[in-house]
């Protein structure tokens, strides 16, 4: 089942997230399954079991809630977003398969560039060390996800200290560049692309 590429460059959160919801809507048994590659601009977003106390009191950066699975987590330039529009039923997966495969998709694009890294049952994502590089979160209406993952390639983490990222009070997060990585977002985001295509 081919998975068609869209690169979105830098997009806004809110639009694209609208978007999102609307091909999910739309989409029928024939829809191909998407993979949309973009950063975004500066911004908070919480999902379904977002609480409060793990926002920062006074955001100078726009926050969202949004949709999917998940706590808290920022998002912003120098960070590669993939978001996976996929027709799970149709693909003959489920949701836990289907997290364990991106997190796999990460574990080995960091191997390919000599890092190595971990997923953890308790707290989806990927780590390097106890620092989190990756985080996942999904929404499924009528048997289709959306949403998907992040990965900080070469970005400001300074905006993770004003939150409990994940709802992990003092969870480190690192970035590919801090790691001995050179490549940027969309080099690795392509390696990344093609990772996932094996993978599903």
């Amino acid at each position: 089942m081919e998975i068609l590429v869209r690169r979105l460059g830098l997009a806004e959160y809110l639009p694209t997230f609208e978007a999102m919801q609307d091909f999910t809507s739309r989409r029928g048994p024939q829809t191909p399954d998407e993979i949309w590659m973009l950063q975004h601009p500066p911004v908070y977003t919480y999902g379904l079991a977002g609480r409060s106390e793990h926002l920062p009191l006074e955001p100078a950066i726009p926050v969202l809630k949004v949709d999917r699975g998940g706590q808290v987590t920022y998002h912003g330039p120098g960070q590669l977003v993939l978001y996976l529009l996929l027709d799970l039923k149709r693909r003959n997966t489920g949701v836990r398969a289907l997290v364990t495969k991106m997190e796999q998709a990460v574990i080995r694009l960091l191997e390919n560039h000599g890092v190595q890294a971990e997923s953890r049952r308790d707290a989806p994502g990927v780590y390097a060390g106890n620092a989190k590089i990756a985080s996942l979160g999904l929404r499924v209406k009528r048997g289709c996800c959306y949403h998907g993952l992040s990965l900080n390639v070469d970005m400001d983490l300074s905006p993770f200290s004003m939150i409990d990222p994940c709802g992990y009070r003092g969870l480190e997060v690192t970035r590919t560049k801090d790691l001995g990585i050179g490549e940027s977002a969309d080099r690795l985001g392509d390696e990344l692309v093609m990772i996932l295509k094996e993978t599903l």
